[in-house]
């Protein structure tokens, strides 16, 4: 705050009418230097928040921008990396064309830890899997499947060797979603129900 020396003011031309009007204009002239000097120092102290804030609130905008970035970008790797690329594939399946040796779905057998092998039909139990793989033993030995990589259809009333996931089933005792899959036999006989 800055203080005004108001004794050395030039002297009023104005007649004295007495020390107290002298006074009294004084006190009227330092009142209205010290409202100024007040609002000024107020105005002051409000204007500096302001740029604070903005940069806080544009530092935080970036960070969630960055992390936004890199979440969508880690959420697109793993989406990307559940499927095989076309170059691990083996081969599609056409009609026709199978023989026993065939392998179909992707080359790497040890990128599925789970097999069975068996004679392959069309349909599921309840709504789970499209497919199922019957073995001897009865029905507590089939595997009923679903597959995102090859049509199982073109297989069915063979027999053949499967590689996959297997996934908990509600209905299924064994349920796998089918990767790879190799014909053993392409004129195979259902095995009997024991």
């Amino acid at each position: 705050m800055r203080k005004i020396n108001l004794e050395d003011t030039p002297p009023s031309t104005a007649p004295k009418l007495g020390e107290e009007t002298a006074t009294q204009a004084e006190v009227e002239r330092k009142s209205v230097v010290d409202e100024t000097l007040v609002s000024d120092n107020n105005d002051s102290s409000m204007k500096s928040p302001l740029p604070k804030l903005a940069i806080i609130l544009s530092i935080v905008a970036v960070a969630a921008g960055v992390a936004t970035g890199f979440g969508g970008f880690k959420l697109k790797s793993k989406s990307i990396s559940i499927l095989p690329s076309p170059s691990d594939l083996q081969r599609v399946a056409e009609e026709g064309q199978i023989k026993a040796g065939d392998i179909f779905g992707v080359k790497d057998e040890d990128t599925f830890k789970d097999s069975a092998e068996g004679y392959l039909e069309i349909g599921g139990i309840n709504g789970e899997g499209s497919h199922k793989i019957t073995r001897p033993g009865g029905i507590s030995q089939t595997v009923y499947l679903t597959s995102s990589i090859t049509d199982l259809d073109k297989f069915d009333g063979m027999e053949v060797k499967i590689w996959g996931e297997t996934f908990k089933g509600q209905k299924a005792g064994w349920l796998m979603d089918v990767g790879r899959i190799e014909v053993l036999n392409t004129d195979a006989q259902a095995p009997s129900e024991e």
